[in-house]
């Protein structure tokens, strides 16, 4: 009789791709960042040349603040991690709040948008 092929002991548990983490373990259920709302196009820059022993630190916090050794955006820092923006938003308000992480908004993400020039834009489109 042939021998069954191995399954994993656990349904979360996958051979290939190692054990499963909900997002939510991950900020511990947290879905805003710290200290505000973080514009996905801010860059954000490490300001500690190696990420210090601090005990409080997940392993995604640690990558977060390797990535961004030179400036990145929140996005492509989502990216390449492989993280869920909502989670990577919440682990950068933590590393900002500890000190670890900088960020730099762009000028026009933090001013509002001149009505004139969107009804300008929508009128040349109707021009079309």
């Amino acid at each position: 009789m042939p021998a069954e092929p191995s399954r994993p002991s656990h349904d979360w548990l996958d051979a290939d791709a190692g054990p499963v983490v909900r997002p939510y373990a991950v900020t511990q259920g947290r879905v805003a960042p710290a200290g505000g709302d973080l514009d996905l196009v801010a860059f954000v820059v490490a300001t500690v040349p190696e990420v210090p022993a601090m005990p409080a630190l997940l392993p995604e916090h640690r990558a977060l603040v390797a990535a961004a050794w030179e400036p990145t955006s929140i996005v492509e820092l989502a990216s390449k991690l492989d993280l869920s923006l909502g989670v990577v938003r919440v682990l950068l308000g933590d590393l900002r709040s500890a000190g670890l992480i900088s960020l730099y908004e762009p000028p026009a993400a933090s001013q509002p948008h001149d009505v004139n020039v969107l009804k300008a834009v929508v009128n040349g489109l109707r021009a079309l």
